[in-house]
């Protein structure tokens, strides 16, 4: 297709409790749904993977109730899951992809159903290309940067990849820079926190914000005290399963204040409760110390720092951080995500031809 043509994009986007979709011609939205899914209906399957033909379902009624026929599709693109590790872009869903995120080789995440249901809905409709673009395992990290401390512990890049791909190139449009030009650090903040370090259009460092590094989130503990983690371990109160949801669902604001709703936190914080100010304000310490370590790996020549995320709209976060960072490098607040419009911009580059997508043969 050349850029006259009309190109019409399926983004599917899998959460924890919800499944967002939407139709774009070109880079237009034309349609948006966000498809809610009950607890009652999703107990009922033993694992994530095992919502796969559900989730489909939901998706395929969905658009046949709006009378949204998938004959008019061109490019169906899913977010992508946690394969194994990637180089960033765009990728074409095969086999093999479908088959690590059933099989969940690098973890288990609701993202992982968005490249197995795109791959489904395409294979249904000869012609209809599938796709996944910056998945949440895109890994650019330097090899320094992998390094632990011990040889049996290596970090991993497991982060807001689309994102924060898609704010840094949205800011270097506005400062009239490329991407590739510019070195800055990156904040996403949302049920994860994740910040990293883009040097020339590559992410060099990055917590992982799914399991255990970095500042605590409305759902996550970040990084814990080891000693203190190792005695909870094998202390014999909590079984692996208890320990795996401490870290990474019951933790942060959910552990502290019984909410992973951050808006709740604001509006308690507003209203004077000491105990979610306390805890909000701790926050803003944990992501500013985080970017003031991630501002040595750049050797304090920043060009800027990017905050997005739904927290962002937080004007007392934003305000707090902001205190304690600007010293580094200005900031620029793009608050919220826009992932299903960032999908659909990069399945457009590719119907163009602006972007040679790339095929997935990872075997380890």
């Amino acid at each position: 297709m050349d850029s006259s043509d009309l190109v019409r994009i399926l983004v599917i986007n899998p959460g924890s409790t919800t499944t967002k979709i939407a139709i774009y011609e070109n880079a237009i939205c034309i349609y948006l749904k966000t498809i809610h899914h009950s607890l009652d209906d999703l107990v009922t399957y033993q694992s994530i993977s095992d919502q796969y033909t559900f989730r489909r379902n939901c998706i395929l009624k969905q658009l046949e109730l709006e009378g949204l026929s998938l004959e008019d599709i061109h490019v169906v693109i899913g977010r992508g899951g946690l394969t194994y590790p990637l180089e960033s872009g765009v990728y074409l869903i095969n086999e093999l992809m479908v088959q690590h995120c059933r099989e969940g080789v690098m973890g288990i995440h609701a993202s992982n159903l968005g490249s197995m249901i795109a791959f489904d809905i395409a294979k249904a409709h000869p012609g209809m290309l599938a796709l996944i673009a910056d998945p949440v395992v895109v890994d650019e990290m330097d090899g320094i940067a992998r390094v632990s401390g011990h040889p049996l512990f290596t970090r991993r890049s497991i982060f807001h990849a689309l994102n924060q791909k898609a704010v840094a190139r949205q800011h270097a449009m506005k400062v009239g820079q490329s991407y590739e030009e510019l070195d800055l650090i990156v904040v996403h903040l949302g049920g994860g926190i994740s910040v990293g370090v883009h040097q020339h259009g590559r992410v060099i460092d990055v917590n992982n914000a799914l399991d255990g590094e970095g500042p605590f989130s409305p759902e996550r503990s970040g990084t814990l005290p080891v000693g203190d983690l190792v005695k909870l371990c094998f202390s014999g109160k909590y079984t692996y399963q208890e320990v795996l949801a401490m870290i990474s669902s019951n933790g942060g604001f959910v552990a502290y204040l019984g909410t992973n709703d951050a808006r709740e936190v604001e509006l308690a914080v507003r209203r004077g409760d000491e105990k979610a100010t306390f805890y909000h304000e701790a926050m803003a310490y944990q992501i500013s110390k985080s970017i003031g370590e991630m501002a040595t790996v750049l050797k304090g020549k920043i060009d800027g720092i990017l905050i997005t995320g739904g927290i962002a709209f937080d004007r007392r976060m934003m305000s707090l951080i902001r205190e304690r960072v600007e010293f580094i490098a200005p900031v620029s607040v793009y608050a919220g995500q826009d992932e299903l419009k960032a999908l659909a911009m990069n399945a457009l580059m590719v119907a163009r031809g602006e972007v040679e997508p790339r095929v997935y043969d990872k075997t380890e």
